[in-house]
C-alpha cells in the first residue's frame, strides 16, 4: 500500500445527510429557486441583491449549530491522516464539512461559501458574516466588489489542472455523494480509466447516471458506506 495514490471525488450526497440541500433532487435547491436568478454572473450583474441573499442564506444555514461532519466526512479524515501514500480530496460542495472533519488536502471545484472575492483586487478572503452590496473588500478596501467565492454557470470550476494531474496519476478512484451528470467532474471516471491502471468505485446512495462506468459500486446512505469502505481499505487496500 506504501505509496498508492488515492482520488476522492465528493458531492452533495455526502453533507445531506449532515442536514444541508442538494441541488438536483426533486426536492433540492434548484427545484425552488431558478438557476438564471442566483447562479451565473449575468444575475449578479443584473441584481447583486438578490444574489447575495440566495448566498447568504446559505450561510447562515451552515453556520448553524446542528449542521456538523457527519460519519462520512469523518471517515474520509481519518482515511487521509491513516492512508501510507497520497490522499486528494476533490469536493463538488461549497460547504466546508470536510475541513472541520479534519481533511487537508483538499480542492473545492466549485469554490467555498464561507469565502469572499473581490471584482477589482481579484483577491480571496474568509468570509462568514452576511454581504451586501456595501460590503468592503477587507484586503484593498473597495466597497460595493464582493461576491461569495463560488463558481457559477458558465464559470470555470478550479484547479483543473491539478486535478487532471492527480487522476492521471492516481490508483484508487472514489466518486461519493454525486449524481453523475455535472461536468466536467462527471467524466473524471472516464479520465482515470483511459489511463488503464486505477481501480474506480461508486459509492452513492442509488446508482448515479455514470454508475455503470466504475468497477465497483456500492449503494447506500453515505454514513454507512463510507466508513465501512474506509475500514476496508485500510485493513485490507484493494
Amino acid at each position: 500500500m506504501q505509496g498508492r495514490r488515492i482520488v476522492i471525488l465528493t458531492g452533495a450526497g455526502i453533507s445531506k445527510e449532515s442536514g444541508l440541500d442538494t441541488f438536483r433532487d426533486p426536492d433540492g435547491l434548484w427545484a425552488r429557486v431558478r438557476i438564471e436568478d442566483v447562479a451565473t454572473p449575468e444575475a449578479f450583474a443584473r441584481d447583486p441583491g438578490r444574489v447575495h441573499a440566495f448566498y447568504n442564506h446559505r450561510r447562515q444555514t451552515l453556520l448553524e449549530p446542528q449542521v456538523a461532519p457527519n460519519a462520512a466526512h469523518k471517515a474520509l479524515a481519518r482515511l487521509e491522516a491513516d492512508w501510507p501514500g497520497e490522499v486528494l480530496l476533490v469536493t463538488q460542495n461549497i460547504d466546508d464539512l470536510h475541513e472541520r472533519a479534519g481533511s487537508k488536502n483538499l480542492i473545492h471545484i466549485h469554490g467555498e461559501l464561507l469565502k469572499a472575492r473581490c471584482l477589482v483586487c481579484g483577491g480571496v478572503s474568509p468570509w462568514g458574516e452576511a454581504m451586501t452590496r456595501d460590503s468592503l473588500c477587507p484586503l484593498c478596501g473597495a466597497e460595493g466588489t464582493l461576491r461569495v467565492h463560488v463558481v457559477w454557470f458558465g464559470e470555470m470550476p478550479l484547479e483543473m489542472d491539478r486535478i487532471y494531474e492527480a487522476l492521471g496519476a492516481c490508483d484508487l478512484f472514489v466518486s461519493i455523494g454525486t449524481s453523475g451528470n455535472v461536468y466536467p467532474a462527471a467524466g473524471f471516471v472516464a479520465e482515470v480509466r483511459a489511463g488503464g491502471q486505477a481501480h474506480t468505485v461508486e459509492l452513492n446512495l442509488e446508482p448515479s447516471d455514470g454508475f455503470t462506468a466504475f468497477a465497483e459500486c456500492h449503494h447506500g446512505p453515505a454514513t454507512v458506506e463510507v466508513p465501512a469502505f474506509v475500514e476496508r481499505i485500510l485493513a485490507d487496500g484493494w
